[in-house]
């Protein structure tokens, strides 16, 4: 059962708001709803390049100037739980968004500290604060790193997630389990949503489509990891903002178990695009599309700037998403293929760069 939540009027806190999927998210919500408040929250950090994260702001910024939707931009880190603390008391939002997180598997390797800040305490007084200052829902990150390397495929949110392979995918694993802990001691509605491999314009540049565009522009030749033998469910972003929406305005029912307790109003969704595909037909498309949207020349020598090498250390050869459940529960399973979504890439790489 799902408790139908009117996303107009309310106070929305999107935390990781100029980050990838945060800044798309905002812009659908300013064009969308008719009145309200959107808290952005955001620490700003350097992961990657933050031109790249004041580009989202400012976009956002310019879509609230014509809004409805009144818009706040406030800027710290989700690990710091007096500024956390007093966001809630002071805006009390309805719907919390929690995509602030330190991402990126291989980052985590030699980074560990900065994974436990953002990921471990920062979520841990996200949780806290909804205990505190209650909301309708709680809608969170997670990832399909939690599966590490099953060899089930498609993934499903009923199998064991136990092994993960990375610190990023175990720090992931414990934000569901703290959730359902919550959820279930203080009756806190929570979705944690499973993204497999994001992509799209003005995405992440340590995702491997953006950095090897960046890499072949420069000359430099692409490492294509395990020879090639990998598969990824690729998400465009519109996907998956899609079904950010749809799951935020259907929280998990509460419910009364026999013992007078709660059960937990809990749920766990993968978003994916449900068709895996192989890296080196991926490459091959962004190629052709790099090639089309002028990025690169009709003579590029493809071949002569690429390398088949190994397995990274916490990678995966397959990803696979089976997102049924988003499907049965919310009617959306993400559609849009690569051929199209790599082609607004290329096209917004040209504009962005040029």
């Amino acid at each position: 059962m799902k408790q139908k939540i009117d996303l107009n009027g309310k106070t929305i806190l999107v935390t990781g708001s100029p980050g990838f999927i945060g800044a798309n998210l905002v812009l659908r919500l300013l064009a969308e709803m008719k009145d309200g408040t959107i808290v952005s929250f955001d620490n700003m950090n350097d992961y990657y390049d933050p031109n790249l994260k004041e580009y989202r702001l400012l976009l956002i910024e310019k879509s609230a100037e014509t809004s409805t939707v009144s818009h706040v931009f406030i800027h710290g880190s989700i690990a710091d739980n007096n500024l956390i603390e007093k966001i809630f008391s002071e805006y009390h939002p309805a719907v919390v968004i929690n995509l602030a997180a330190q991402a990126g598997v291989r980052y985590s390797i030699d980074h560990p500290d900065v994974y436990i800040e953002s990921n471990i305490i920062g979520f841990y007084n996200i949780l806290e604060a909804c205990r505190r200052y209650p909301v309708e829902h709680l809608v969170y990150a997670s990832s399909s790193s939690v599966y590490g390397g099953n060899k089930k495929v498609p993934f499903s949110t009923e199998d064991k997630v136990d092994n993960p392979v990375s610190l990023y995918a175990a720090t992931k694993k414990s934000n569901e389990l703290l959730a359902h802990s919550y959820s279930k001691l203080y009756n806190i509605p929570s979705t944690g949503l499973r993204f497999f491999t994001v992509y799209g314009p003005a995405g992440r540049p340590d995702m491997f489509y953006y950095s090897a565009t960046q890499k072949l522009v420069k000359g430099e030749a692409i490492s294509i990891f395990n020879y090639g033998n990998m598969k990824r469910d690729f998400t465009y972003i519109d996907d998956i903002v899609e079904g950010v929406i749809r799951v935020m305005q259907g929280a998990p029912a509460k419910a009364t178990g026999e013992d007078g307790l709660p059960i937990p109003p809990y749920a766990i969704y993968n978003i994916g695009g449900g068709q895996p595909e192989n890296l080196l037909d991926y490459v091959r498309t962004l190629q052709e599309e790099l090639v089309r949207a002028g990025v690169l020349p009709p003579d590029y020598d493809f071949e002569g700037h690429r390398k088949l090498v190994g397995m990274q250390p916490g990678d995966v050869p397959v990803t696979y998403a089976d997102s049924e459940a988003l499907e049965r529960d919310y009617g959306f399973t993400p559609k849009i293929g690569i051929r199209e979504g790599l082609r607004a890439f290329a096209e917004w790489y040209k504009e962005y760069y040029k």
